[in-house]
């Protein structure tokens, strides 16, 4: 019983010395406010709408500085191993960091105009899951997780079943159109890149000469194996004959926040 009771006072005195430290960090440092930060409006609807690259990098600027391993815990360097972006004709430099593909580097700035709050939407800190209490903002996601569907407008599998003339995959049919995207997409699907993450311009103008660059995101190395249900825009109604099963219950617009 004693020794319990030892135990219990020992307990309680190191969470006093605990919460006497934290709260002299607190006077010591009052700019770094943790839990103030964690619960900063930014983080929610409809604050996190309208932030900033600015706001978010103010506290996640090692999202950024950080760079790629020189060196795999394998110990395969990384100059002596190509990833799969730097096999595209259009990248140059060495292997770079998730974020900073898609933010900082030259293609990035050239092709893309991603913004944080593309695919960070925000996150509810008491929870951590949307919808798990009856008080909890719905809509949001695992904190600091982002909704793979956003990943998938550009890296989803190509399904030939919905891509209408094609009998097969890509890189089994790609001969029969001299391994040409745009032979079709000249014809079909000319609307493509009209979203706010994408620079249009860069994008359409280049792969109108160099269409083997549509790899850079899409086909042969598609990230994920799971089709996107692409949008299909109204040039189906064009298209002679019935509307296709595979193209019925499509939307017909993306989402507002990537076309404003």
């Amino acid at each position: 019983m004693k020794q319990s009771q030892t135990a219990l006072i020992l307990l309680l005195m190191s969470l006093m010395l605990c919460v006497t430290q934290i709260q002299a960090n607190e006077v010591e440092d009052p700019e770094h406010d943790y839990l103030g930060s964690r619960w900063d409006p930014i983080h929610f609807k409809p604050a996190i709408d309208q932030a900033s690259d600015e706001q978010c990098l103010n506290c996640h600027q090692e999202i950024i500085q950080r760079k790629s391993r020189s060196e795999s815990p394998a110990g395969i360097k990384s100059e002596e191993s190509i990833a799969w972006y730097q096999a595209n004709p259009n990248y140059t430099g060495p292997q770079e960091t998730f974020h900073r593909r898609h933010l900082i580097t030259p293609e990035a700035r050239r092709f893309m105009q991603f913004k944080c709050i593309t695919c960070h939407q925000g996150h509810d800190p008491k929870d951590e899951v949307s919808g798990s209490s009856e008080t909890s903002q719905s809509g949001l996601i695992l904190r600091k997780a982002v909704d793979p569907d956003i990943c998938l407008m550009c890296h989803g599998r190509f399904d030939y079943k919905v891509m209408s003339g094609l009998s097969g995959d890509w890189p089994e049919v790609a001969e029969k159109f001299e391994n040409d995207c745009v032979t079709c997409h000249k014809e079909y699907r000319t609307v493509r890149h009209k979203l706010n993450f994408l620079n249009e311009y860069e994008i359409e103008n280049l792969q109108a000469n160099e269409s083997d660059l549509c790899y850079g995101c899409h086909g042969g190395r598609a990230w994920y194996a799971i089709p996107y249900p692409y949008v299909r825009r109204p040039w189906l109604q064009r298209m002679p004959g019935a509307l296709p099963e595979w193209a019925k219950n499509r939307p017909t617009e993306y989402d507002s926040r990537f076309t404003n």
